[in-house]
């Protein structure tokens, strides 16, 4: 009996992670790279590189938010929105934007910005447009070209796979702490079991903090029948009814002068006299439906919701406020959201997240080449590959090798692509799914180990090539990053050449020749053998 239930553990967890580890692998590495998506962002910008916070930014925003709405007063007084983003640690420009006008059939009309320079009061012209560290933040749960709720379920149903193959996992790992120090090079399969083993077990309250979290940030879509017994407006009710900072009155088309701002912010300051103010959003200004929201940063709280207070837009009356207390449903929802986006972390926080992340694609990464290689290593001399093994193969090929060369591809054309061609931030995404696309074609007809070294090769130059292109078309580098201190940008750049350093490592470890007979054999009795010791 013992013996049937952890062989069905060992097949549920080879199989539940195989039929989504592509996917998987996809999700875990843009949801990495979006722990630094304000860094990304600002490498993307090279007009911002030069802008420094200052000592008094928490001092300046009153007069920061006062200046922005007698510019938008001036500049876009008809529009439907009006946005004041205003200077934080990882984002030191402040921002002034409105909505452009909507086309037709569209709900969203896409912002125009004003940069400005917090530290001179200057306009940062040539600012390029780009989605940054937005696009892969996105990408990890909404997929990009999908519809976004079609994305959200997908994405749902490979989280809750990756969280059955991580209980699965655990369950079948009798030696998980020795398996936490074990890792033999150049054994076949057998390496590869132990780089699976490692990367799992080393972050393995990570992994499972981020796939439940990140199952509960989209709970309402997988459960809203709660919400639809209790409310009539169903989900949307119930979130009217906690976040009543939320709620959007309907458009007026009657005229209204909007309320005095300064007054606004007499009330804020006394309600929040310590307040460290991150935006301003005007809906319907100048209208009699105008409201006036007023968010305030949470710092390091264990807080995903931000304190918000919502205006009148026309009296200056408040409408609504966030709790200052929070009930023990609301509290750990909350919470759970928090640690899954990490906006609660500081530096060295944000970085374990980050090597956690990698340490998760190492895992999904290796356990799909490991089950390639082990069908590879346990098949005859003259017997020819199934359609499944080289479908896997392919698939293997495509997106682990694939996805750090499109990644590439999205900052080169970020600095090549010219600053005023029309759509650029679209263009820097194309080039993504094209790089994408074009090493998915070529796996589809050549896999082979040469394949792999070939690609390895490719994707070292192309991370160099990002560092040197950087070097060539803007004012900086990654020399003068780490002695200007802009640790943003240089980790970027550093994280290039890091990686680059790695595939050269790959290509020149990869064996270029079949393995002998006697070796495959050695390498399919240790893997046996450890998994009967795993049983």
């Amino acid at each position: 009996m013992k013996e049937n239930f952890f062989r069905s553990m060992t097949w549920m967890h080879t199989w539940v992670g195989l039929l989504v580890c592509w996917l998987l692998y996809l999700i875990f590495y843009a949801g990495t790279l979006s722990f630094f998506r304000d860094e990304i962002t600002l490498w993307n910008q090279p007009a911002l590189h030069n802008v420094q916070t200052t000592d008094t930014r928490i001092a300046q925003q009153k007069s920061q938010i006062i200046a922005g709405v007698k510019y938008l007063q001036n500049v876009a007084a008809d529009s439907q929105r009006w946005g004041i983003y205003l200077p934080t640690q990882r984002e030191p420009q402040l921002n002034y934007a409105y909505e452009k006008p909507r086309p037709e059939g569209k709900r969203f009309g896409g912002w125009q910005e004003h940069n400005i320079d917090p530290s001179t009061g200057q306009t940062i012209a040539q600012t390029r447009e780009t989605k940054g560290g937005n696009f892969f933040y996105r990408l990890h749960f909404d997929l990009h070209y999908i519809d976004v709720l079609t994305a959200r379920w997908i994405v749902c149903l490979a989280s809750l796979f990756m969280l059955v193959a991580l209980i699965s996992g655990i369950v079948i790992h009798k030696r998980i702490f020795k398996d936490m120090f074990s890792f033999r090079a150049n054994k076949g399969s057998r390496s590869w079991l132990d780089g699976h083993n490692v990367s799992s077990v080393l972050a393995l309250p990570f992994h499972l903090m981020i796939t439940y979290t990140g199952l509960i940030t989209l709970i309402f879509m997988l459960f809203p029948y709660p919400a639809m017994t209790a409310y009539e407006d169903g989900v949307r009710g119930l979130f009217n009814d906690v976040l009543p900072t939320n709620v959007r009155s309907k458009s007026s088309p009657e005229s209204a002068p909007l309320a005095n701002i300064e007054g606004i912010l007499d009330h804020v300051y006394t309600n929040w006299p310590d307040a460290d103010l991150t935006q301003i959003s005007i809906r319907d200004p100048n209208k009699a439906s105008a409201t006036i929201t007023v968010r305030a940063s949470t710092g390091t709280m264990l807080r995903d919701q931000t304190p918000t207070l919502l205006f009148n837009g026309v009296d200056g009356s408040l409408i609504a406020k966030s709790a200052t207390e929070l009930t023990n449903t609301e509290v750990f929802y909350d919470s759970m959201t928090a640690l899954h986006t990490g906006r609660l972390a500081n530096p060295l926080l944000r970085w374990l997240y980050f090597l956690c992340g990698i340490a998760g694609c190492v895992m999904i990464a290796s356990g799909c080449i490991m089950w390639a290689k082990r069908i590879r290593e346990r098949m005859k001399k003259q017997q020819t590959a199934s359609f499944g093994l080289k479908l896997v193969e392919g698939l293997n090929l495509a997106t682990l090798m694939g996805l750090p060369l499109a990644t590439c591809a999205f900052f080169i054309a970020n600095r090549l692509l010219p600053i005023n061609v029309a759509e650029r931030a679209d263009k820097e995404i194309l080039a993504f799914f094209l790089t994408w696309l074009a090493v998915a074609l070529f796996a589809l007809f050549k896999r082979a180990t040469a394949q792999w070294i070939q690609l390895a090769w490719l994707n070292a130059v192309a991370c160099i090539a990002v560092v040197l292109i950087n070097a060539l078309t803007t004012d900086g580098n990654i020399i003068s990053y780490l002695l200007n201190g802009q640790w943003a940008l240089f980790s970027v750049d550093f994280l290039c050449i890091i990686f680059a350093g790695l595939f050269v490592i790959q290509a020149k470890k990869i064996p270029t020749r079949a393995q002998p007979k006697a070796q495959r054999q050695s390498s399919r009795r240790a893997a046996k053998t450890n998994l009967q010791e795993q049983q």
